[in-house]
């Protein structure tokens, strides 16, 4: 079974990012393959102090989106954060939402499977030396730049953020790998199905492509399991009620349409509560990872039977030695 870490500062833990950083190393030193900086729009410095700190996992962006930076500036980036790493960087890109395109960066929300197809070939174009000739349906590019640093090589891994199934079967076609957010495990082998219909209409190898779903893990203890029930459920009714039509649609498609609704109304009547409560032990335990350590591990060892390759853990509370025990309580 292999794994990753999602890789983030979290306040909310009391984690400053030297501890976070240190918890990156433990990691590491566990034999996770990849960290995915993840600081929202700050992910590209964070990803340059594990890339500098550490020696031997894959750095990724989890994620920057295609909105508020050009290709040709990601391009430069991860040119010299590939220089910092030794050639351990692995671009983790996304379309994020019609909220942050246009609340946050000021851009329109137009074309996003488009715009994502044309920032992975300017992106590549730029890294392999080309100058850059581009005409798209987005980009028209004609006076024939060059990034600034010399790329240390000349090919870095894309992974992109999708959920629907018209950007997983894109990702099939134009990425290496796909970092899915809230995905049933029952549902792996069809997320898998459409990456390979990507990857056949352009002529690929589906084998060429890595399944990276996030695994939020919570174990049951007895000590405060109704406490991590809930916990389980914060971010499945964050993304059903404060991020937009998007999710909302992909869990309906999913099988969770009463859910949705019962925890929608809730929210509207601003019965928080209720709109936490509204999402079901049943869509808790298909998305999430949740019961004793035994039971995770056999989830997690499930997940990995049914297509995930690679899966991407969260930081869990405590110090960086205490992370260190219960990944390794984990993975045994």
């Amino acid at each position: 079974m292999r794994v990753g870490l999602r890789a983030e500062i979290r306040r909310d833990l009391g984690d400053g990012w030297e501890t976070a950083l240190e918890k990156v190393r433990v990691a590491e030193d566990l034999g996770f393959e990849l960290a995915a900086a993840r600081a929202g729009h700050a992910a590209i410095p964070w990803a340059a102090a594990i890339a500098t700190r550490t020696s031997r996992i894959t750095v990724a962006t989890a994620l920057v989106d295609c909105w508020g930076t050009s290709p040709a500036t990601y391009a430069e980036q991860f040119a010299l954060l590939d220089h910092l790493s030794g050639g351990r960087m692995l671009f983790g890109l996304g379309s994020t939402s019609p909220y942050v395109s246009e609340h946050l960066h000021g851009t329109p929300y137009r074309r996003a499977l488009r715009r994502l197809r044309e920032y992975v070939e300017i992106f590549r174009m730029l890294l392999r030396g080309e100058r850059l000739h581009y005409r798209g349906e987005i980009f028209e590019l004609s006076r024939g730049f060059r990034i600034s640093v010399p790329p240390l090589r000349s090919e870095i891994p894309v992974f992109i953020g999708a959920i629907r199934p018209a950007s997983i079967r894109q990702t099939g076609e134009i990425a290496d790998g796909i970092f899915a957010i809230h995905w049933p495990r029952e549902r792996l082998p069809a997320l898998r199905e459409m990456l390979a219909a990507g990857a056949a209409a352009a002529g690929r190898s589906p084998a060429e492509l890595t399944l990276a779903p996030n695994a939020n893990v919570f174990v049951l203890d007895g000590r405060d399991d109704e406490r991590a029930w809930l916990d389980a459920r914060r971010p499945l009714e964050h993304y059903t009620n404060r991020m937009g039509d998007f999710y909302r649609r992909t869990f309906i498609e999913h099988g969770f349409g009463a859910e949705v609704e019962a925890s929608s109304r809730a929210w509207a009547e601003r019965d928080r509560e209720g709109a936490l409560l509204a999402i079901s032990e049943r869509m808790v335990r298909s998305v999430q990872v949740i019961g004793t350590l035994q039971e995770v591990r056999e989830q997690l060892r499930e997940r990995a039977r049914l297509g995930a390759d690679l899966q991407m853990l969260y930081v869990p509370p405590g110090t960086p030695s205490e992370a260190g025990r219960f990944w390794e309580a984990l993975l045994r």
